[in-house]
């Protein structure tokens, strides 16, 4: 038994409506994070362990700085989305609608003080 309408085999939809899109989505994230998760710890990580002065003065060279701005956005982006999905399987209703509404208003809030921050550093 096909589970599948030649309509939605056809457009690569599946009962989701979503087709692979999100998959995709997760899988660049993914891969971005394997890249940027250990530039950022070993970047963050360097720069720690000063005086506030020669914390100050590390963060505001452009590559540290960067890989900062860029860890954060990632790794906020990325969390953002598992966010949705799990509430997505495990809440329906307003709950949801309010839940998706508060994670992304949280996880955009933080990447935007954490960008501030760092431009604030930076001048």
């Amino acid at each position: 038994m096909r589970y599948l309408t030649d309509r939605k085999r056809a457009t690569g939809l599946g009962a989701s409506g979503q087709g692979t899109q999100h998959h995709y989505q997760m899988l660049i994230s993914s891969i971005l994070m394997v890249v940027v998760v250990p530039l950022f710890v070993i970047t963050f990580g360097a720069g720690m362990g000063g005086t506030r002065e020669e914390v100050i003065a590390y963060f505001s060279r452009p590559w540290p700085a960067i890989v900062t701005g860029l860890g954060m956005v990632v790794i906020l982006n990325h969390v953002k989305n598992e966010a949705h999905e799990a509430i997505e399987d495990y809440m329906h209703g307003m709950a949801e609608r309010f839940a998706l509404i508060a994670t992304s208003a949280l996880t955009y809030t933080l990447m935007a003080m954490g960008l501030f921050a760092l431009v604030k550093i930076a001048l």
